[in-house]
């Protein structure tokens, strides 16, 4: 696959979901998008600086233990607990799908991805959409950002 940024655009939370229910292994990434991390297909260990072997990325995969619960809610916190990421990492930072291998794990027990394949950029639409989800859950629930 080439490493082209011409992607389609999931443009709602609906429409990601319904991905996710029709494929298994796809993963999130937040980065400056196929062209560039396909270059190498290696994410760096900001503590250390060392090279791992394959794209860090997320799981969208519906875990057996969520049994009937809703879908949307799984993909809405596997957005939301990452969508810091802009943020931090500076300018032209968004969110993309990948299917791929799964080959090791990084530092923070994230799955590290080759034979990546993209499938498609996350509109910020959808990153909105998966807060406000998130924020209509019982309990309270934050991003995974470190201070």
């Amino acid at each position: 696959m080439s490493g082209s940024d011409d992607l389609p655009v999931v443009r709602t939370l609906a429409e990601l979901t319904e991905l996710v229910e029709r494929h298994q292994g796809l993963y999130v990434r937040w980065s400056r998008g196929p062209a560039t991390d396909l270059r190498d297909v290696s994410s760096t260990d900001d503590l250390t600086g060392v090279s791992m072997p394959g794209l860090s990325a997320n799981p969208l995969d519906v875990e057996d233990w969520w049994e009937d619960r809703p879908v949307r809610v799984w993909v809405a916190r596997r957005l939301h607990d990452y969508a810091h990421l802009p943020h931090e990492k500076g300018p032209g930072v968004r969110a993309w799908v990948l299917a791929g291998k799964e080959t090791s794990r990084g530092p923070d027990n994230e799955p590290l991805v080759t034979d990546a394949r993209p499938m498609c950029w996350i509109d910020q639409q959808v990153i909105d959409e998966a807060k406000a989800e998130v924020s209509r859950q019982e309990n309270p629930w934050g991003p995974l950002r470190r201070s």
